[in-house]
């Protein structure tokens, strides 16, 4: 197990100091991550949400050294053993780091080296437990001679052994961590002066926003917006560094630096986002005041040609992510993103650009840590969520949400305010129901209607009279008339859908 930590500290180190996310657990991570079946994906995202990346982090160390220790068990007495477990760690890891998106010959240095150091660790440990002190006679009280083992000196060695190769682990760990924070992009955020939009966001109309307690904000606090990417480190990519790249199936490649965005006419506007693993209730949506570049200018300039259909946006981590043309070209408020509420992008949210497009999901449209557009067509091209079997197009299918009360709440008789959100970008919400029991739909108050792109709040008085345990419903019915589906279906591959519903108590 010590051997195997400082295998892993080292590794971690050279990476840090190559400025490369190829370290062992990485990329074994994300290798897993891209072939982990569909439904432990949304198992992952439904039990861990954004913790999900740190739990499969942990299983993957907490696999290896529960190996270690098996395979150490094995090793003392055939050597051979142990040093073949660190080649295969090594020649794992390796593998794994040359199959990532964007891998050079680099990316396998940290496996190489952090596995020579854990084969040296491993000798000298597996010595310091076989070496013995000479024997030496000792008298007994019959007289005779008897040979006596200094095992005590021989455990001493071992500890000594054992405790240097733990500081050097913790050493490599420790070096790795203040290493990796001089990639931090935390100053380059800092420095970020936002231009003032050509076109600010509409104000909002009065009563856009409700007071109801326990309901969700109408607009989503950066730090608490969802984020679910495949990304096990965030990337840290600086404004000096970020270049956008557009090409494939155009008249003309543009190529754009950090400042030649910033000199853009920007737009802002208020947006919510939804991902498609967001089951029926689930929290996964968000809204948001977003400043960036229109999208449909930039690709005018490129002139794509008629044959492309898809917008293939690639990440500087090589995630990919295909977008309808003639969605992006439709007029909407598509655009690369350059802020969040009024501040630079967090870097998890994809700092220091990102796309945004209304009416799609996100793994459709949202891509973040954005490098690349190339134009392409979707017969030409699986993005990496449709040849997991997604949905290649998705709009956002009309979907409603009960905040308040929660699931199981206790509420003493009489008025109870029954609310939460509701949603159906790019189309708009029109009515959201309520009913209780199965019986009647209730209208709900609805907040004042803002742009098409955006979420609504509402709620209904329920005169909560019968004691006892009680079923809440709320269905939503978009701008078009059409009113979602009572019917459940799962997330895959193109959105949930179902009426949201919880279950109450109403005390004596």
């Amino acid at each position: 197990m010590l051997a195997a930590l400082l295998s892993l500290g080292t590794a971690e180190l050279v990476a840090a100091l190559l400025g490369r996310t190829s370290s062992p657990v990485i990329a074994v991570g994300g290798a897993f991550v891209d072939r982990t079946p569909r439904w432990l994906k949304e198992f992952a995202i439904r039990t861990f949400g954004e913790n999900d990346k740190d739990v499969l982090i942990a299983g993957v160390v907490a696999t290896v050294l529960v190996l270690a220790l098996l395979v150490g068990a094995l090793a003392v007495r055939r050597r051979v053993l142990g040093y073949a477990f660190i080649a295969l760690l090594a020649a794992v890891a390796a593998s794994a780091a040359v199959s990532r998106p964007n891998a050079d010959w680099q990316d396998v240095l940290p496996s190489l080296v952090g596995g020579l150091l854990g084969g040296l660790a491993l000798g000298l440990l597996l010595h310091a437990v076989s070496s013995r002190v000479a024997p030496r006679a000792t008298t007994t009280e019959a007289g005779s001679q008897k040979p006596e083992s200094q095992v005590g000196v021989g455990r001493r060695r071992f500890l000594v052994a054992a405790a240097g190769v733990g500081v050097a682990a913790v050493s490599t760990e420790l070096i790795a961590r203040a290493a990796r924070s001089r990639l931090d992009v935390a100053a380059s955020r800092a420095a970020v002066r936002l231009p003032v939009p050509a076109s600010p966001a509409p104000a909002l109309a009065p009563g856009a926003m409700l007071r109801t307690a326990g309901l969700s904000s109408f607009y989503t606090a950066s730090r608490d917006f969802y984020r679910v990417d495949t990304a096990l480190t965030v990337p840290q990519l600086t404004t000096e560094d970020w270049r956008l790249r557009i090409h494939g199936d155009v008249e003309r490649e543009l190529s754009l630096d950090w400042q030649q965005l910033l000199a853009r006419p920007m737009i802002e506007r208020d947006i919510t986002l939804t991902c498609v693993s967001n089951e029926v209730g689930g929290n996964l949506v968000g809204t948001a005041r977003w400043l960036g570049v229109p999208l449909k200018p930039l690709l005018e300039e490129a002139g794509p040609r008629a044959r492309a259909d898809q917008i293939v946006s690639r990440s500087v981590d090589g995630m990919t992510i295909g977008t309808p043309t003639a969605v992006v070209m439709d007029g909407r408020d598509a655009m690369l993103a350059v802020a969040m509420n009024g501040e630079p992008l967090l870097p998890k949210h994809g700092f220091p650009v990102r796309m945004v497009v209304p009416g799609l999901y996100g793994y459709v449209s949202a891509t973040k840590w954005v490098t690349e557009l190339e134009l392409t067509s979707f017969d030409a091209y699986d993005a990496y969520w449709v040849k997991r079997g997604w949905a290649e197009q998705a709009p956002i299918k009309t979907a409603s949400r009960i905040d308040t009360p929660r699931p199981f709440s206790k509420n003493p008789p009489g008025r109870v305010a029954v609310a939460g959100v509701a949603w159906a970008q790019h189309r708009g919400v029109s009515k959201v129901e309520v009913r209780v029991d199965g019986g009647p739909w209730q209208p709900a108050q609805l907040s004042a209607a803002g742009s098409k792109d955006l979420w609504r709040q509402w709620v209904w008085e329920w005169d909560a009279t019968e004691p006892g345990t009680h079923k809440l419903e709320v269905r939503a019915t978009d701008a078009d008339g059409e009113t979602q589906p009572q019917t459940r279906e799962a997330p895959f591959p193109e959105g949930s859908q179902g009426w949201h519903s919880v279950v109450v108590r109403v005390t004596d």
